[in-house]
């Protein structure tokens, strides 16, 4: 654990919000002991909602060490993440998360993850969002091109 780490992830999130940046979360991935991205919420300033701070800094740790996975990179964050951040750090293989806040104290100030949670849970024609699988045989060319791809990047 690395309080520092931990201390500037925070610091970003109150910038943030004091300068209208974004929502209060702030993300730092660190590794070998030395800050090598951080991140913060842009949802409202970049019109973008994957914009959270996890997903700030994990592309931005990518970018720093030129790979798509994280394998021996901690990230700090000062809530725990939501679905779609918690994905991303599973696709990026991090090694270990830090985080300050829970999702019921994020859901006490407006920002509750808890419906996507589940729907998950329920069957894809009883989502709030319809889902409707098509063309599935077709679809499953693409995986076939995958599996024979002689020079594929497996991740």
């Amino acid at each position: 654990m690395d309080n520092a780490a931990m201390a500037r992830a925070i610091e970003l999130a109150i910038e943030n919000v004091r300068f209208g940046r974004g929502g209060p979360f702030g993300a730092v991935v660190v590794k070998d002991g030395r800050v090598i991205a951080s991140g913060t919420n842009q949802v409202t300033s970049s019109n973008d909602p994957t914009a959270h701070a996890e997903i700030i800094a994990i592309r931005a740790a990518c970018a720093d060490l030129g790979e798509f996975q994280l394998d021996g990179c901690d990230l700090y964050t000062t809530c725990e993440p939501c679905p779609m951040c918690l994905g991303a750090i599973y696709w990026a293989r991090i090694g270990r998360v830090f985080f300050g806040g829970t999702a019921a104290d994020a859901a006490a100030v407006g920002f509750d993850d808890a419906l996507i949670y589940e729907q998950l849970e329920m069957p894809f024609n009883q989502r709030k969002i319809p889902f409707t699988q098509m063309m599935r045989e077709e679809a499953l060319a693409c995986f076939e091109e995958w599996k024979i791809k002689a020079d594929r990047v497996d991740y």
